[in-house]
């Protein structure tokens, strides 16, 4: 597998995306596919209503159709791209309950779904690929039993896929951070260490094809957004994420390469259960960026801020890998 091909599906997702998205776009406005924001969510965000959303399943369909395409299915391709389709579509049904509604799905049929999917997911690539433990970073190998190795698994996809749907709330800001968060990824896909990790190269083809199409994305989803990606791309994409770090053997790195979802999930969490614990917020408002702009950070600073961390955090992420392995 050489670079050029890596480039080169790129490149085809990120051409497909701008110039789908107009007409995509343009098909969803006269469906009256806009999106109904919360009553509580920020007042400078009531100005979005009706932009259109559901904009995530045209990223699942064109990263999907290239796969095929270019005739990448093979072991390492398959879990994430079934995730990708199966996941996408619970997000495509909750982003139309949520047009036609203004309040999306139930939260408890989304969990069974995502959870089945996540469970699915985690027993197929433990069987297939022998999985008897976790890669810890200059630790080694951990082992732990088939039946908890498959429900942690499985809980960190569920986790990672609600974590990437709840950074989705500013224009751009979880398609950029899950660009940086899939390059990490490919480039641990590239790394070959004889007797701990075999090259995959049709997986850094799939996350190419991810990256790219999440560029093309951004094109019209960065402020102001004339698109949203949605529950059918930020659900879908993140326990996608979260598979291709499985399959690569390296789903402890994610709460370092990851690190933004993880910090903005934990930002509810702790809002929570202070608030039921102490009666009073840590935050002003979550997810965390919420908390950021009403302290009067401006949408485009927050989401270039965290751009920033989550670069940092694919590169640190990356630069632990290589070292860890090393010294093997």
């Amino acid at each position: 597998m050489s670079l050029i091909q890596i480039v080169v599906a790129l490149l085809l997702a990120f051409i497909g995306m701008v110039i789908l998205a107009p007409i995509y776009i343009s098909l969803l406005q006269r469906l009256g596919y806009g999106k109904q924001i919360r009553g509580e969510g920020p007042a400078t965000h009531f100005g979005k209503a009706g932009t259109p959303t559901m904009g995530g399943m045209l990223v699942v369909s064109v990263v999907l159709f290239l796969a095929m395409a270019l005739r990448i299915e093979d072991a390492a391709t398959l879990t994430p791209m079934l995730t990708l389709m199966g996941v996408g579509i619970l997000g495509a049904v909750d982003d139309f309950v949520n047009v036609r509604t203004g309040v999306g799905m139930r939260g408890r049929w989304k969990l069974v779904w995502q959870t089945g999917v996540a469970i699915l997911a985690a027993f197929y690539i433990w069987r297939h690929f022998d999985l008897t433990g976790l890669n810890i970073p200059f630790l080694g190998q951990f082992e732990v039993a088939g039946p908890l190795l498959i429900g942690f698994i499985a809980f960190v996809i569920v986790g990672t896929s609600n974590a990437v749907n709840l950074t989705d709330g500013l224009d751009g800001l979880a398609g950029g951070v899950l660009i940086f968060s899939f390059v990490a990824y490919l480039l641990v896909s590239l790394v070959e260490v004889p007797g701990v990790k075999i090259e995959q190269p049709n997986l850094a083809v799939f996350c190419a094809l991810v990256i790219g199409a999440l560029m093309g994305f951004l094109w019209f989803n960065v402020h102001p957004a004339q698109i949203f990606m949605g529950d059918s791309g930020a659900l879908s994409l993140g326990a996608t994420l979260a598979v291709v770090a499985t399959v690569n053997g390296q789903l402890p790195l994610l709460a370092i390469v990851g690190i933004v979802f993880f910090a903005v999930i934990m930002s509810v969490v702790l809002q929570v259960l202070s608030y039921r614990l102490r009666g009073r917020r840590i935050f002003r408002m979550t997810p965390l960026h919420h908390h950021f702009e009403l302290i009067g950070w401006a949408e485009e600073k927050i989401t270039l801020r965290f751009w920033i961390v989550a670069a940092l955090a694919g590169l640190l992420g990356f630069s632990i890998f290589l070292a860890s392995v090393q010294q093997l």
